[in-house]
């Protein structure tokens, strides 16, 4: 069983951002579980996923986000609940 947990600013860093196609791809590192996890951005429609991703695949989910997203129960994906001032 897998559980989602919400993080604070505080508690994950940003290691990676890169845009492409209308999409804003960030990898983030959570200190509290050393988990990793990538949010997604669509500037068009204003809307952000988050998804957790295993470490040792969180390069290559931030170079291939959607190859990623499809191994993500649907249970498991989350509206982004961290606004990214660069955005406002």
């Amino acid at each position: 069983m897998s559980t989602t947990t919400l993080t604070t600013p505080d508690t994950r860093r940003e290691l990676a951002t890169r845009a492409s196609g209308g999409l804003e791809i960030t990898l983030f590192w959570d200190r509290r579980d050393n988990g990793t996890s990538i949010e997604l951005y669509h500037a068009a429609t204003e809307q952000t996923i988050s998804f957790r991703v295993p470490p040792k695949r969180a390069l290559d989910a931030f170079h291939h986000p959607f190859a990623h997203l499809g191994d993500q129960p649907e249970h498991d994906l989350q509206p982004a609940e961290i606004d990214n001032p660069a955005r406002n």
